[in-house]
């Protein structure tokens, strides 16, 4: 098993909550996420898969959200953690079949872990 930590900033706010919740506000989030991914040690390379090959499956799914506003993003128009990790894994999942577990940070204390359904 191996794993590789990726990032982004991002502002959003929760139309669903409670009137006067203070996530019902504009706010953002340096988020942070760890994927991981699990497979056969290959005999010759001696790794379950090259970093840099992770990368270029995560990169361009982190760019969609990357300095935006959440909610404007097709299929977060209620972005809670839960919902941006599962939107995560449908994007990564296709190209990363040895994916197993996603964890997202919204700040250092909370978070969600999606391990699909």
């Amino acid at each position: 098993m191996l794993f590789r930590e990726f990032g982004f900033e991002a502002a959003h706010w929760l139309p669903h909550v409670p009137a006067g919740h203070k996530c019902a506000r504009m706010h953002g989030h340096s988020y942070r996420f760890v994927v991981y991914v699990r497979g056969e040690i290959g005999e010759r390379s001696g790794w379950v898969m090259d970093f840099s090959e992770m990368r270029k499956i995560v990169d361009p799914v982190v760019e969609e959200l990357d300095h935006r506003c959440l909610n404007e993003v097709k299929g977060l128009e209620n972005p809670t953690a839960e919902r941006i990790t599962k939107w995560l894994w449908e994007r990564i999942r296709p190209g990363l079949p040895g994916m197993y577990r996603i964890e997202l940070r919204e700040t250092a204390k909370c978070g969600c872990v999606y391990e699909g359904e």
